[in-house]
């Protein structure tokens, strides 16, 4: 259960990042794909992270700072059937949410494209405290290149501690024999739709799951 959320920082490159003390979350994949409409739809705060229709809007990497509480579900004594009532006291569990630019940028000089993906590529590399990926794909277009060479890429390095999970944005845009055949052909992604607010928890719930371990 989400207690907070925050805007910590940005970075433009790996050595401006705040000290790796915590779990972290990296959102990434192409422009305009909702990756800052997803952490807010995640922390229930519309304007947390800044969304726009203009693709290459987010130009650096942005840190938000969340606190977590165990749901009332997970405190249950496996001795015996009964559910301990929540302690509000209980420590919350801090986790990193990292929204990160897009790959594939429209309208912006070459050099500084180049710029940003050296600094994304970099700080993919050698963030240690990264314990999950989640690799946003468009429903419409989900066998671009571009997104096969980043799972591709994320492949090569992903190490044991580390998760890597697809989740496809507006899902609401295709009909429903279209959301059965990509459901078919992605059957351990998760989807989501910022306008029905569609999987929501479900994507949160996974997501600390993976980054935090219960």
């Amino acid at each position: 259960m989400l207690k907070s959320a925050n805007f910590l920082t940005s970075a433009q490159n790996i050595a401006q990042c705040p000290p790796p003390m915590l779990s972290e979350v990296a959102f990434l994949g192409r422009s305009n794909v909702g990756k800052s409409t997803l952490i807010n739809l995640i922390c229930n705060k519309k304007n947390l992270a800044k969304s726009s229709s203009t693709p290459g809007k987010t130009q650096l990497i942005n840190f938000f700072l969340t606190q977590w509480h165990k749901s009332c579900d997970s405190i249950v004594s496996h001795s015996t059937n009964d559910t301990k009532k929540c302690d509000s006291t209980q420590e919350a569990l801090k986790l990193m949410l990292i929204d990160l630019p897009g790959f594939g940028y429209a309208k912006v000089a070459k050099s500084q494209k180049e710029l940003w993906n050296r600094n994304l590529v970099e700080f993919l590399h050698k963030r240690d405290c990264i314990r999950l990926f989640v690799h946003l794909v468009d429903s419409r277009h989900p066998y671009l290149e571009i997104d096969a060479n980043l799972v591709e890429f994320i492949q090569q390095f992903l190490r044991g501690d580390q998760r890597f999970i697809q989740v496809f944005t507006k899902f609401d845009k295709l009909n429903s024999g279209e959301q059965n055949k990509l459901k078919t052909a992605f059957p351990n992604a998760l989807f989501s739709s910022a306008l029905k607010r569609q999987n929501t928890q479900m994507i949160a719930d996974y997501i600390i799951t993976n980054a935090l371990g219960y």
